[in-house]
């Protein structure tokens, strides 16, 4: 059965959260209601009334704003206008009346949304009456002296309510919480600076025109409130469109993008798995060739519209990336669950009919596939695409029309694979010749303890090859040190020593400007990670590193310290081993430098008579 992404943890956290806010308004009514007053004249009961009823018919004039599932509607502006004229524990009195009878019109809505919705106001309208009375407002007429208590009350009143409406999203999903405070503060703040202007308005036209000032400002909010409403359709279409692919109706590049940053930080802090695949129509240029672009473009929407139908049902994402390729991002997805929805999704395409297929090698519709699966130790969303590309790579070399996983491909070909990359990666390894001549021989000793030990691991044939190649070339970027640094006899400085860390990442950006060796960046990158974290470039720690660099850590330490460096004195075979032992659990892995141990004692014939190490 195919599993959809989880959603009880957040379930939990957000109704908490609501307990709180329960709580504390709960708290602030109690405390204010009993002060208030009924001694009120006729004409002020009527005010009072009509206000009521305000709020009643402003409540279903409601509108969308951002963050998405946020809606406002003018009456608050009706309570703050109920606050400045007769109190704190009025406005919260009417409030109460208000959501007694929204709750009973709207029986639908869960009672625990009711009053979270009459908590948080109940917060808002107490923070702004507090703050009204402390800086000296008084009830009733607006006064000009006393213009700052009511800018205080208005200025607490939002900044409470984005507080409020910040932790709620807080606790529901910490790596949202800038993108809707974005959205609150930039789009929404004309909505809030209108609403609470209005409410001045309001107490202006009650105390001097009484009901018929009310029902001006009624027809005013409601005007406003279509306006807004019609505004923000608008930006809901535009915004849509922003993340839309306009010829297929899947997201566009952009959003994909975005996404599959979030959804890998949500993988990796809640430890769930997370699946990418690659899709490319088979032979689609032949098509576009052939029958011309029009229907090109039919094609794409077709295979679009097959892809968006299954993907909602699925619970997943689907995107286009350019071109004839898509993507599918499936959080909750094991990479076997993403091969099996992948192979299905593939046959429904092939049993498509579509006018010209039959011209296509497979005379069907078609498309290649590859899949990888994010884990722990892949810390940039380029690596996953990048690892869904080169199993869509594999996948068309096997004769399309198949989905492949990422490391999964044929083991002679692989051979045939290394052999030459090794002979482009000489290539480059020869300039150390003239620069260095213990690197290119380090590198190459590397290069050959990595080939046993990949057969040690029993890795597979792609996975192999990424491996030795990546220990064949994990030194390359100390082309960029200088030669007199490199060469240096005597103890290095800090800022050489700072010059040689350097070499990592030097050595990653060289990588990734080749697109063969982009798959060879962690192992260049990386390899001077340790194990407890106290590494370099990044720091990370035990499965944080990816577990090839970790074993490729070990090789490189290993050969450092039994060859002549200019930085470090060489040790013998039997030193080197005691000092990986010593150093196990916290430079290295404790498991991959044990097996290491196992395989050089045999190897260096410590006590066993076996094979010379490599030179």
């Amino acid at each position: 059965m195919l599993k959809k992404h989880p959603f009880l943890q957040s379930w939990i956290t957000k109704n908490m959260n609501a307990l709180l806010f329960c709580i504390l308004g709960i708290v602030l009514f109690s405390f204010y209601v009993p002060s208030l007053s009924f001694e009120y004249r006729s004409g002020q009961w009527v005010l009072l009334g009509s206000m009521f009823a305000a709020s009643l018919v402003l409540y279903f004039y409601t509108f969308q704003i951002p963050p998405e599932g946020s809606k406002q509607s003018m009456d608050s502006a009706v309570y703050l206008a109920c606050l400045f004229i007769f109190g704190t524990s009025a406005a919260l009195g009417l409030l109460f009346l208000s959501s007694l009878l929204f709750a009973l019109i709207e029986r639908k809505v869960s009672w625990w949304k009711h009053l979270t919705n009459f908590s948080i106001y109940a917060i808002m309208i107490c923070g702004a009456g507090a703050v009204f009375s402390g800086l000296g407002g008084q009830l009733g007429q607006l006064q000009n002296k006393h213009l700052l208590s009511y800018v205080g009350a208005l200025i607490v009143y939002f900044a409470l309510n984005v507080l409020c409406i910040g932790i709620y999203y807080y606790m529901a999903d910490r790596s949202r919480i800038a993108v809707m405070l974005r959205g609150l503060l930039q789009e929404s703040a004309l909505v809030y600076t209108c609403i609470l202007i209005l409410s001045l308005v309001l107490t202006i036209l009650i105390e001097n025109n009484g009901v018929t000032g009310l029902i001006l400002f009624l027809g005013i909010s409601i005007f406003l409130s279509h306006l807004f409403k019609k505004l923000f359709d608008m930006y809901l279409q535009l915004q849509e469109r922003a993340i839309r692919d306009q010829r297929t109706g899947l997201y566009n590049h952009s959003y994909f993008e975005n996404l599959l940053e979030h959804e890998i930080r949500l993988a990796r802090s809640a430890g769930t798995p997370l699946s990418l695949a690659m899709i490319d129509i088979d032979d689609f240029k032949r098509f576009n060739d052939h029958f011309g672009h029009l229907e090109g473009d039919k094609l794409l929407g077709l295979v679009g519209s097959i892809l968006k139908e299954e993907a909602k049902q699925a619970g997943i994402t689907a995107s286009r990336y350019g071109g004839e390729e898509f993507t599918l991002l499936m959080p909750g997805y094991t990479e076997q669950e993403a091969l099996v929805f992948v192979n299905r999704l593939r046959k429904k395409v092939n049993d498509t009919p579509f006018a010209g297929a039959e011209i296509l090698p497979h005379a069907c519709l078609s498309f290649s596939a590859g899949i990888s699966g994010y884990h722990i130790d892949i810390h940039d969303k380029s690596m996953l695409v990048l690892q869904a590309d080169q199993a869509l790579y594999d996948a068309k070399k096997q004769g399309k029309n198949v989905a492949y996983i990422y490391g999964s491909s044929f083991p002679l070909e692989q051979e045939i694979e290394i052999a030459q990359d090794v002979r482009d990666i000489e290539q480059l390894l020869n300039l150390f010749l003239y620069k260095d001549i213990n690197t290119f021989k380090h590198s190459k000793r590397v290069f050959r303890y990595a080939m046993d030990i990949s057969l040690l691991l029993k890795l597979d044939p792609h996975t192999r090859k990424q491996f030795v190649l990546g220990a064949l070339i994990h030194d390359i970027g100390k082309l960029e040190i200088p030669w007199e640094i490199l060469n240096k006899q005597d103890k290095l400085t800090p800022n050489e020593w700072e010059a040689v860390r350097k070499h990592v990442n030097w050595g990653k950006e060289m990588a990734i400007t080749n697109d063969k060796f982009k798959e060879l960046a962690p192992y260049i990158e990386l390899h001077h990670e340790r194990f407890d974290g106290t590494g370099y470039p990044h720091g990370y720690k035990g499965a944080e590193i990816p577990v090839l660099c970790r074993m490729l850590t070990i090789i490189d330490s290993f050969d450092a310290m039994t060859s002549e460096r200019p930085y470090q004195s060489t040790k013998s075979v039997q030193e080197a081993v005691m000092e990986l032992r010593r150093c196990s659990g916290t430079q290295f892995d404790p498991e991959l430098a044990g097996l290491f141990i196992e395989y050089i004692e045999g190897k260096s014939g410590l006590g066993t008579g076996g094979e010379e190490l490599p030179n």
